[in-house]
C-alpha cells in the first residue's frame, strides 16, 4: 500500500487455486504480505497458532466448511480479532449477503461482479477507514 511503511498481512482463503495464485499474486506486487490456503479448516488451524493477519479475505463456497461458518468460527473465537474480514464470492443471493453480514463480515464482494484490481482498491479502502 502507499504511504505507509507498514507491511499489511493479508490471508486468503479459496479453494479455486487459480483464484487464489491470482490474488495471492495482486497483493504481492502491491506489498502486501500474502497468506493463502485452499482449505478453509487449515486457515483456522493457523489462526489458532497465532496467524493475526489485517485482512482476512474468503471465499464463501468452500468442501469441508463453508466461508459462512469460517466467519462464524472466527467470530466465535475470537480469531484474527483485529482484523478486516471480506468475503469474495460469487454467491450473490441476498441471503447469502444478508447472512455473511448478519456474522460480521466487513464487506462482501461479488466475484463475477470486480475484476482484481477493484478487489485490491477495496482491500485498500477498508484499511484505510478501519485505520481513521
Amino acid at each position: 500500500m502507499e504511504n505507509t511503511n507498514k507491511k499489511y498481512q493479508i490471508l486468503i482463503v479459496d479453494d479455486d487455486n487459480f483464484m487464489l495464485d491470482m490474488y495471492s499474486l495482486k497483493f504481492q506486487e502491491r506489498g502486501f504480505d500474502v497468506r493463502s490456503n485452499i482449505d478453509s479448516k487449515k486457515a483456522l488451524e493457523e489462526l489458532r497458532e497465532g496467524l493475526s493477519p489485517d485482512v482476512v479475505l474468503f471465499d464463501i463456497v468452500m468442501p469441508n466448511m463453508d466461508g459462512h461458518k469460517f466467519l462464524e468460527t472466527i467470530k466465535n473465537e475470537k480469531l484474527a480479532d483485529k482484523a478486516i474480514l471480506i468475503a469474495l464470492s460469487n454467491q450473490w443471493q441476498e441471503s447469502d449477503v444478508s447472512k455473511a453480514k448478519e456474522l460480521g463480515v466487513d464487506d462482501y464482494i461479488i466475484k463475477a461482479n470486480t475484476i482484481p484490481s477493484e478487489v485490491l482498491v477495496k482491500v485498500e479502502e477498508a484499511i484505510k477507514s478501519h485505520n481513521k
